[in-house]
């Protein structure tokens, strides 16, 4: 049985994972925070675990649907990783509370379904681009796009939600630093 999980709910499961961690969140916890017992979210057929899976599923749902029209677009390999890492910010903006709570938000999304790829886009973008020569990532490919991806999400999130800076300036400093590092030969 598929239990709705409702935005109040989800809310408060972030204010709980932000407080205590993932292994931190209770039915107990969150039925404080929603002003409701932990019988009441049980009886409703609730579990943490279809809490915390809705928050992922949210999110990797997202991550994809705004990532394959970038992937399906055409261009340099620049051009392809600029438009990565816009929609990468897309994506954080839309679930910001979720990315603040915790730095381990993307690895609990691969824990669960396995080797779910955040970082394939800009693998592929750093591949294309080094092929056409409008990037030069310095070392492993795939540990660049790691480097990339992770320098990219975490300083903007930390960013929007720690400085409280507008989307337009932590996403042009951000994409100004994060491309640094792969635009010179």
């Amino acid at each position: 049985m598929t239990v709705a999980v409702d935005e109040t709910l989800r809310t408060a499961a972030i204010a709980v994972l932000a407080e205590y961690g993932w292994a931190g969140v209770t039915l107990e916890r969150v039925a404080e925070k929603v002003g409701r017992s932990r019988v009441t979210l049980w009886r409703q057929g609730l579990t943490v675990e279809a809490l915390l899976n809705s928050l992922l599923d949210a999110l990797a749902d997202d991550y994809r649907d705004t990532m394959w029209p970038v992937l399906a677009g055409s261009g340099t390999g620049r051009e392809g990783l600029i438009r990565a890492i816009e929609a990468l910010f897309d994506v954080i903006d839309r679930h910001l509370p979720l990315m603040l709570s915790s730095d381990l938000v993307f690895h609990q999304e691969q824990a669960r379904n396995g080797p779910v790829s955040f970082l394939d886009p800009f693998e592929r973008f750093l591949r294309d681009g080094e092929a056409d020569g409008t990037l030069h990532p310095h070392g492993r490919v795939s540990d660049v796009a790691e480097v990339l991806m992770v320098s990219a999400a975490f300083t903007y999130v930390h960013m929007r939600g720690r400085h409280h800076w507008s989307r337009s300036r932590a996403r042009r400093l951000t994409l100004d630093l994060v491309l640094r590092g792969v635009l010179e030969a």
